[in-house]
């Protein structure tokens, strides 16, 4: 009788490949982040999910529906919240093997409308929270381990975003320098640098129904795929560079169907 080969190779794939693996996803109850956590349950890892609304923690919760999710209510702006998360994620999870810098805020404002206090705003989120959110949880990550931060693809400029790109483009550079400073202790550090994405909130802060379908036409227009990217296929290439490219560090893997590339058709 004739051996069915895809059935047996089938038989062999482990289920559950992160079983025993712990992370810590910022940002974690909508869109990239949810998808981040969800993929990494999916695959049997414990995860320590942050974000800064309560009603959105439960929602998340709600969703993901595994005893493997843990919701924290964290400020990426606040140090004593950074620090509270880090001692949280110390007595749910001990040690942890990956960390995903994944909160972000951007907000559509001109060079005359940006204002010193949306600056700070957005600074404050992108990169400073995400800086001192390493500092504090590096000493958990287990030799070996890794972070994934999330920057954007930032080759092509939207107008209106000098804030938001300055603050994805400062989390670029500390992907490289943390690589750098982190390879005695083997902990590889890359970043994902997304296109357009469909996400709830396309992330943008207040978008209108009408602003919202608008910038899905424009981002499938510009993007040469011809269409959205899903938070799944970004989470898939967070996972990969987490779990799989263990000979990969220092690198920002776009995940934007040719945005930033150049492609035509």
């Amino acid at each position: 009788m004739p051996t069915n080969h895809s059935t047996q190779a089938s038989s062999t794939i482990d289920p559950k490949p992160l079983a025993g693996r712990r992370a810590v996803v910022t940002g974690g109850t909508i869109g990239m982040g949810r998808a981040i956590v969800q993929a990494l349950t999916d695959r049997g890892a414990e995860v320590v999910y942050t974000g800064r609304s309560d009603r959105r923690l439960a929602e998340a919760q709600a969703a993901l529906d595994t005893p493997l999710a843990h919701p924290v209510r964290s400020d990426a702006t606040d140090a004593n919240a950074i620090a509270d998360l880090s001692d949280q994620v110390a007595d749910r999870l001990g040690r942890i093997d990956y960390l995903f810098i994944n909160q972000g805020i951007a907000e559509f404002q001109t060079l005359e409308e940006v204002t010193e206090e949306s600056w700070d705003r957005i600074f404050d989120v992108n990169a400073k929270g995400a800086f001192f959110t390493v500092q504090r949880l590096i000493p958990l990550i287990s030799e070996g381990g890794s972070i994934v931060f999330t920057t954007v693809s930032n080759d092509r400029i939207f107008p209106g975003l000098s804030a938001y790109s300055g603050a994805k483009e400062a989390v670029a550079a500390f992907t490289k320098v943390l690589a750098a400073e982190l390879l005695p202790r083997k902990i590889r550090v890359n970043a994902i640098a997304p296109g357009f994405i469909l996400t709830p909130t396309m992330g943008v802060a207040e978008l209108t129904d009408e602003q919202r379908a608008e910038f899905i036409e424009q981002g499938n227009a510009s993007t040469p795929m011809g269409r959205g990217g899903t938070v799944e296929e970004v989470a898939a290439a967070a996972l990969y560079l987490a779990a799989e490219a263990t000979f990969t560090t220092g690198v920002e893997l776009p995940v934007d169907g040719g945005f930033g590339q150049g492609l035509s058709a």
